[in-house]
């Protein structure tokens, strides 16, 4: 009797095992790659819910197919005109074949990341250190379709790589700083002298209007010396234009 009940527990224990492992859960942003006696079919692929797996037969390998947010390490970079630098960058990629991404790479995660590490070294090495800085997008643009191209064949789609940050060395940030300093101080004199200029010849336009007409250039005067004796404090001595003079005399003589 206990012989049997033995038998029985022990027959319930591998019932229950075999159970486990016939059952699969397989989440909305999965989907199961199933391997049947060692071989994989496009049968093979399960999607969301719950799956039945012949125990001792199959076994399924889970594949997230989220997109996921890599932070490249940082990288030291000699540009083209010879500076080092180090970068780092963000890539987004996901997997659009899980099949692929099983079969043909042992670990989709690390070959796309060391591979865009590569290929980041590559790529800024044949810039200039202006354009690195000026131009991310276009760059982060050029990886994006060389990682593309490559991981294409794992079933993995690169949406978008990011230059995230770019370290500079210490004597390349001060001589930058003098060199924006210098910038700001040759603009601002432009912008003076343009501005003395325009003054200037406004200057030379008002000239010419007052050469024409004298008795504007004799109600200049008088409104300039308006102007200056509103000071209570100031004693101003000037000399009578000669046109005001012989205006004078003219009318005296007529007289």
């Amino acid at each position: 009797m206990e012989t049997a009940l033995g038998s029985l527990l022990l027959l319930v224990v591998f019932a229950m095992f075999v159970l486990v492992k016939s059952i699969r859960i397989v989440n909305e942003y999965e989907r199961g790659v199933v391997f049947r006696l060692g071989r994989v079919s496009a049968d093979n692929l399960k999607g969301p819910g719950l799956r039945l797996l012949i125990p001792f037969v199959d076994r399924m390998v889970k594949v997230d197919l989220r997109t996921v947010t890599h932070d490249v390490p940082p990288q030291e970079v000699i540009t083209k005109d010879n500076v080092t630098i180090k970068v780092n960058a963000v890539i987004y990629f996901s997997v659009m074949n899980p099949i692929d991404a099983v079969l043909k790479i042992a670990n989709h995660y690390v070959a796309t990341s060391l591979y865009a590490q590569t290929t980041l070294r590559n790529i800024l090495g044949q810039h200039e250190l202006d354009e690195i800085l000026s131009e991310r997008d276009k760059i982060g643009a050029s990886l994006q379709r060389i990682i593309d191209e490559a991981t294409d064949a794992w079933g993995i789609k690169v949406s978008a790589v990011e230059i995230k940050d770019i370290e500079l060395p210490d004597v390349m940030r001060r001589a930058m700083a003098r060199q924006a300093e210098a910038e700001r101080e040759r603009r601002a004199k432009i912008i003076a002298a343009e501005g003395e200029m325009q003054s200037s010849q406004k200057l030379q336009e008002a000239a010419e209007v007052l050469a024409r007409t004298p008795s504007a250039m004799q109600l200049r005067y008088l409104q300039t010396l308006v102007e200056i004796g509103t000071e209570n404090s100031t004693t101003i001595v000037f000399p009578l234009p000669m046109e005001l003079v012989n205006a004078m005399r003219s009318y005296s003589e007529r007289r």
